[in-house]
């Protein structure tokens, strides 16, 4: 490609992300801790929290397991103190400015530096830098006192003549799931949870660069680099500029006095563009900048910086208003899930937890996540794989399923919260959507929260909530981050409202909440689904885990606290009655419960992809547990698939071939996200449970970019053979199209033989008559793991390869067709697996006929 910059300036500046100066140190070490009426001080770990703290001295036991997690209550109701001291040389003491940073204290903090109060903190979202030049010796003591959040909480409420709704948590800024959730315990932690680091620096600190991408037109990417300095003298200073191993620019000039910010501008010529993973190549500069003075750095930064554009996209027609994403002004599926924090202490969370669960994220063929409002701003490293995976990320303001005060303080708190949060995280191509809140306004409107309140406190709550959402938000977004759309509330309209289908985003409980049956979602498909789900056990693995023994016991008091939706289990057993034969067996009822998820979930899935473009979005919940618990996750805690992940995956792939029965007639349908005609052949097979071919169906097919087509109908009464006994085989032969072509929005013209395949069923799974029959197995060992062949000479439903070694099957819960071989692999670093074992949907079946309930 022929690419090229054109600089509109003398200088060009570009976007940070890491600083590589010398001038900061992390105070991570030496830290102690104790209750605050506490004599004796323990080690602490810094970052972290209490509880691991606690923990880690086997002063409480582990919350995770069993029903600890009710006895560990206490912490969050009493006051802790976090201490330690820190050198500083006489280079650093001579510097001219000194500054400590403390990028997230959970939440209400009074910091004390050598006897002398710092400063006190009240958000733990925030970032909070102090001046310590005056205070600052060779021996420095640094004490945190952390005050219970009730004590906060309790002032303010008695402030108001009314509670609000949801109350205490809707008064501190900190993640609301901490409070307890219907999948999540509560574990209201308190401490230093991100990083402390301190910055000397004389004569210049670079503050903060960021490009903001002005416009992308006619192949020309237009930029304007915004750069913060804060000098205490006039001393000139000389930047540096390389990008992508390509020098650039040198350029000496004299920055002001004080903190200011500084604009130019540029333009790249038919640059390279980011796109999502299963469109092209997400596609980054690498960008790094120097500053010296003379011959001395004082900063350098490096940014990866994807160019693209995004666009919701939110216009009248005909049947009410679109909700969908433009990307490099392309329409696009978003197909993902809702993510939550990975765990509810969150200093255990590693980078290589993130590196797993977005690589399968992509595995599963998802394109976008949405960040849930009442968890965390996530940590950078986050957004950075996303950046470089390429997945798009809707990023919720952390407010959820309540409503918040209105007055000037907690205003101006959440005001400064929302700049922290957008000046960090605007640098990601991967940013799609800023949100303001999850579901405030739905419980407002639709959930009885105003049924208690008067007139004016109806008012006066209602114009908080405009403060916040209305005004203080977009606002902010508007100013730093303008390339970004707003928007104001998920969902637009709550499921009590007939507009939800046609209008806005959608959060479709009337499956599980409100026991609709799963059909529900074939029939009542919205513009844009960013929520819907069904629980189901986590893996054998993750109930031994909080259990602590071997068998499954679906009795075991564990669950008192694992399971933490009122009717969770209630609602299980009903759906699967109505659609699976119900074992009693503990270790085939958690098998079943997943396939009974998978079956629902996918069932909302694919019909919302045959919808398209009508909708444009299938983000369920969710996909991942902050800790091992019955939930609505398609990965567990353990970070093992459920059969829902394995399931979407193949539910979620660019070229679909997706059937359903509708009036008494089997339609099958053609979904695909490609951007470019396909042309190929589609094979329609009925096969009895034996292998017999009952019917077949070919015709070519011609698949339009972008969409989903009707291909074939056929009335239930033209199948005049057992339905029972009968599974159609979808095949789809073309030729795929190499991905899209960034760089001047071509299409490359090579291809290559591919298929889409799918399997459908006439009846439900409790009234397949499904075989008894044996699954052979061949093993054989493969770098990194081993090759499983699995052939029967029937159909087998739902394989299950299991085992307690540690692992990932590439391949589960699968349907085997008869007498075809499947090639699993199993990733694992053990040397064997002769604990390997089988279960399907057959073998449930045969044992229900053995014992009737």
């Amino acid at each position: 490609m022929n690419k090229f910059f054109t600089f509109l300036l003398i200088l060009s500046i570009v976007s940070c992300v890491k600083d590589k100066s010398k001038q900061v140190s992390e105070i991570h070490q030496n830290w102690k801790f104790k209750q605050q009426t506490d004599t004796v001080w323990n080690s602490a770990t810094v970052p972290g929290n209490v509880f691991s703290d606690l923990l880690h001295h086997e002063k409480i036991k582990n919350p995770f397991v069993g029903t600890n997690e009710l006895n560990v209550q206490w912490v969050s109701g009493q006051d802790w103190n976090y201490q330690t001291t820190f050198e500083l040389d006489s280079k650093t003491l001579n510097k001219s400015n000194i500054e400590l940073t403390f990028e997230g204290l959970d939440t209400y903090a009074t910091i004390y530096l050598n006897n002398s109060v710092l400063g006190k903190t009240d958000n733990a979202f925030r970032t909070w830098n102090y001046d310590i030049k005056k205070l600052a010796k060779a021996q420095n003591k640094l004490r945190i006192v952390f005050n219970k959040t009730s004590t906060h909480e309790e002032k303010e409420a008695s402030k108001l003549a009314y509670a609000l709704p949801e109350s205490p948590r809707v008064f501190t800024r900190k993640a609301q799931f901490q409070y307890g959730w219907d999948w999540g315990p509560k574990l209201n932690t308190t401490g230093i949870w991100k990083p402390v680091t301190l910055k000397a620096w004389d004569d210049v600190l670079l503050e903060d660069i960021y490009i903001k991408q002005d416009s992308l037109v006619n192949d020309v990417a237009y930029l304007t680099f915004e750069y913060t300095i804060t000098a205490d003298t006039e001393k000139e200073i000389k930047f540096e500029i390389d990008t992508n191993d390509r020098y650039f620019m040198r350029k000496m000039f004299i920055p002001k006095k004080g903190t200011h910010t500084y604009k130019l501008s540029t333009t790249i010529e038919r640059p390279e563009l980011w796109w999502t993973h299963n469109l092209g190549t997400p596609y980054l500069y690498t960008f790094d900048f120097t500053l010296k003075q003379g011959e001395t750095v004082k900063a350098t930064r490096t940014v990866k910086k994807g160019i693209r554009t995004i666009e919701l996209v939110t216009e009248k027609d005909a049947k009410g208003e679109t909700f969908y994403f433009k990307l490099n002004g392309v329409p696009v599926f978003m197909k993902g899930s809702n993510y939550i924090p990975q765990h509810s202490f969150q200093e255990k969370v590693t980078d290589a937890h993130y590196e797993k669960i977005l690589n399968d994220v992509v595995d599963a063929n998802m394109n976008m996540l949405r960040v849930w409002g009442g968890g965390i701003y996530e940590n950078d490293i986050f957004y950075e794989l996303c950046d470089e995976k390429g997945i798009l990320i809707w990023q919720d303001f952390m407010f959820a399923c309540a409503m918040y005060p209105g007055d000037e303080s907690f205003l101006e708190n959440v005001q400064q919260e929302a700049i922290d949060q957008v000046t960090r995280l605007r640098k990601y191509a991967s940013i799609a959507l800023w949100c303001g809140n999850n579901e405030n306004s739905e419980g407002w409107k639709r959930w009885g929260w105003k049924d208690d309140k008067t007139e004016t406190q109806k008012e006066d709550i209602w114009k908080g909530y405009l403060k916040v959402f209305d005004s203080i938000l977009p606002k902010t977004i508007a100013k730093l981050n303008p390339e970004v759309s707003y928007w104001e509330s998920s969902p637009k309209y709550g499921r009590g409202n007939p507009k939800y289908e046609f209008e806005g985003d959608a959060h479709d409980w009337w499956v599980w909440h409100d026991a609709y049956p799963f059909e529900h979602f074939e029939e009542k498909v919205p513009r844009f689904m960013s929520e819907f789900g069904f629980q189901s056990f986590p893996s054998y693995e993750t109930i031994r885990y909080f259990t602590e023994q071997d068998s499954i016991d679906l009795n075991h008091d564990s669950y008192v606290t694992h399971q933490k939706h009122a009717r969770g289990f209630q609602l299980i057993r009903e759906y699967m009655e109505r659609d699976f034969k119900v074992p009693e067996n503990g270790d085939d009822y958690v098998y079943v419960s997943q396939l009974l998820q998978a079956r629902g979930i996918t069932k909302g899935m694919e019909a919302q992809r045959r919808a398209m473009p009508y909708c444009m979005g299938s983000l369920y919940w969710q996909l991942n547990d902050c800790w091992p618990v019955v939930s609505w996750s398609s990965i567990d805690f353990m970070g093992n698939w459920k059969a829902l992940h394995y399931k979407a995956k193949e539910s979620f792939k660019d070229m679909l071939v997706s059937s359903v029965i509708e009036n008494d007639t089997l339609k099958t349908y053609i979904v695909s996200d490609k951007l470019k005609v396909q042309e190929g052949e589609l094979k329609l097979t009925f096969l009895d449970f034996n292998g017999n071919i009952l019917h077949k169906i070919n015709q070519t097919v011609t698949i339009k970019a972008n969409t989903s087509q009707l291909m074939v109908q056929l009335p239930i009464t033209d199948l005049k053979f057992n339905h029972k006994q009968t599974v159609l085989k979808a095949v789809l032969d073309y030729a795929k199209v190499s991905k899209y072509s960034s760089s001047d929005t071509r299409f490359d013209s090579s291809t290559i033989p591919y298929k889409a395949t799918s399997l459908f069923y006439l009846v439900k799974p409790k009234d397949l008559a499904l075989p008894a029959h044996e699954i052979d197995t061949f093993i054989t060992a493969r770098p990194q793991g081993f090759a499983i062949d699995v052939t029967s000479k029937t159909l087998q439903k739902n394989v299950f390869l299991h085992t307690k070694v540690n692992g990932h099957f590439s391949d589960n819960f699968f349907d085997l067709l008869p007498n075809e071989t499947k090639t699993i692999i199993f990733h694992t670093e053990a040397e064997n697996i002769d604990d390997l074992a089988i279960k399907t949907l057959n073998s449930i079946h045969t044992n229900s006929e053995k014992n009737p309930s």
